[in-house]
């Protein structure tokens, strides 16, 4: 929840600036980090229920591997005219959404 809060914060805050180092307009970084601020506060309150909800944990774990599956998306296919240095940085994070997507759903079967 910290990471994905802090990521869209930063998104909100430097989309005028991000817009010309990785590529997409700065409405697309306004409506993403929107998306990810929420995510985090969904995450946040999750994370704090004993025992965590395991839907939300399902979820959580879903909405990660379409993220990284989406931004490899987003390069392979062109979409938002990211930049060379928008593009590694797309696939940087697809790689640690779907890190975060494996760790999820081995703490998911190892619960059931």
């Amino acid at each position: 929840a910290a990471i994905t809060g802090a990521n869209g914060l930063a998104y909100v805050a430097g989309a005028s600036v991000l817009d010309s180092l990785l590529g997409p307009s700065p409405t697309h970084f306004v409506l993403i980090g929107i998306f990810l601020v929420g995510c985090a506060a969904i995450l946040g309150v999750t994370g704090t229920r004993r025992p965590i909800p395991r839907g939300w944990a399902t979820f959580a774990a879903e909405v990660n591997v379409v993220w990284a599956i989406g931004s490899v998306a987003v390069v392979a296919l062109g979409w938002l005219d990211l930049t060379s240095t928008g593009a590694v940085w797309t696939l940087l994070q697809a790689a640690l959404v779907a890190a975060f997507a494996m760790l999820q759903l081995t703490a998911l079967r190892r619960t059931s």
